[in-house]
């Protein structure tokens, strides 16, 4: 969600029930009837609850509104932040750059969408993978960044998943996936398609050695992720409120012209359905996954 800035107004007369909101968001009346903002960026409006917030508090919250819990989308830095004990991250494979191997164009070049993309999140694509260590267990860890086209997966982003479960495989350590992801890179077509079996596969051999994969889904998984590594942990973990399934619910409730149960992909109710092990919230996650590690003896 993209902060929404209070921005600088001018007023000779402002309304006098503004007057306790301008004072709360920081404004200050000057002499000549001015009105100034607050700096861009400062406060930030929760999209469930709609309460302002100060942002420096929402991000100490492990971005998490502190009114209402609600967990906004973040980025595979912040994840890995939030999940690694300091310093342990060692990043794996980060300079695997797609290719536009189809010449794929729609609204613009696939090409051009790719550096704009490399541009904008400093990556070569939409995933972070490495070793790493979660209160002192020694894992495995990728962690999807939604930044990067949606997270969409590609040849890349199913080469690093797959070069990732190998290792976790080879050196006996769990392997962490958290998915962020709008499903299959529709610019790769096929090849992108492709990536679901071969991380399947990869997760087969891992599972044939006696390797542990804890998958966790957070907002959104969805598409051809959903469909292949995401819900193939042998421990599935959700982030509370996570949008979960292959097609979006407007699809579905388009498609069968049915009325959908309410919280219909989401977290809890996967939960209850039997598609998801727990559900967790931010401030746990990190606890709940060494904690798996040690039930499973890894």
């Amino acid at each position: 969600m993209a902060d929404e800035p209070v921005k600088s107004t001018t007023h000779t007369q402002p309304p006098a029930q503004n007057q306790a909101d301008r004072s709360w968001l920081g404004m200050k009346q000057e002499e000549n009837g001015k009105t100034q903002g607050v700096p861009e960026g400062l406060w930030k409006r929760c999209p469930n609850c709609e309460a302002m917030l100060y942002a420096k508090q929402v991000q100490q919250n492990l971005h998490v509104c502190p009114d209402c819990d609600y967990h906004y989308r973040i980025h595979a830095e912040d994840r890995i932040e939030q999940l690694c004990d300091p310093g342990s991250f060692e990043p794996m494979w980060a300079d695997l750059s797609p290719r536009d191997t189809l010449g794929f164009q729609d609204r613009i070049p696939y090409k051009q969408r790719l550096e704009n993309e490399q541009t904008k999140t400093g990556h070569q694509d939409a995933v972070q993978c490495g070793r790493a260590f979660i209160k002192g267990r020694g894992v495995v860890l990728a962690a999807m960044d939604s930044r990067f086209m949606m997270a969409s997966m590609g040849c890349v982003v199913g080469e690093k998943i797959t070069r990732a479960i190998e290792l976790g495989t080879e050196s006996g350590r769990p392997v962490i996936i958290v998915s962020a992801s709008g499903g299959a890179r529709m610019q790769e077509s096929a090849l992108s398609l492709m990536q679901m079996a071969k991380t399947s596969a990869a997760l087969a051999r891992l599972d044939e050695q006696g390797g542990l994969f804890v998958s966790v889904l957070t907002d959104p998984t969805t598409g051809g992720v959903t469909a292949s590594f995401a819900m193939l942990g042998d421990v599935i973990l959700a982030e509370r409120e996570a949008l979960i399934g292959f097609a979006g619910p407007r699809v579905i409730a388009n498609t069968v012209r049915q009325e959908l149960p309410d919280g219909f992909q989401r977290a809890e109710f996967l939960r209850d359905k039997g598609f998801v092990d727990r559900v967790v919230h931010r401030h746990d996650l990190r606890s709940e996954i060494s904690r798996v590690i040690d039930y499973a003896g890894k």
